[in-house]
């Protein structure tokens, strides 16, 4: 995972710039460490996923660019660019 820790003092990111997509891959790239959370920034060719897990926090997933089904507590979610959704920590 490529880290990039985010300064104490404000800092302007493109996220756009900060996108990175790879044949075949999921690629995440880590903005913000801390030991309240963290924030990463993933990007998926088609067809890529993540397996079910759970995380000791809330997360929330902005959509930037495409479409996502994003499935929380065995229900589906399609979320397309712009849109966004919350999902409860230690929540498959």
């Amino acid at each position: 995972m490529d880290v990039k820790y985010l300064s104490e003092n404000p800092e302007i990111l493109d996220l756009d710039s900060l996108l990175d997509y790879q044949e075949g891959a999921v690629v995440s790239r880590m903005l913000l460490n801390k030991k309240i959370g963290t924030v990463t920034l993933f990007s998926f060719d088609k067809g890529e996923g993540l397996s079910e897990h759970t995380t000791p926090f809330d997360a929330l997933v902005y959509v930037l660019e495409g479409k996502v089904e994003i499935i929380i507590s065995k229900k589906p979610y399609i979320l397309e660019k712009g849109q966004m959704i919350t999902m409860p920590a230690n929540d498959p």
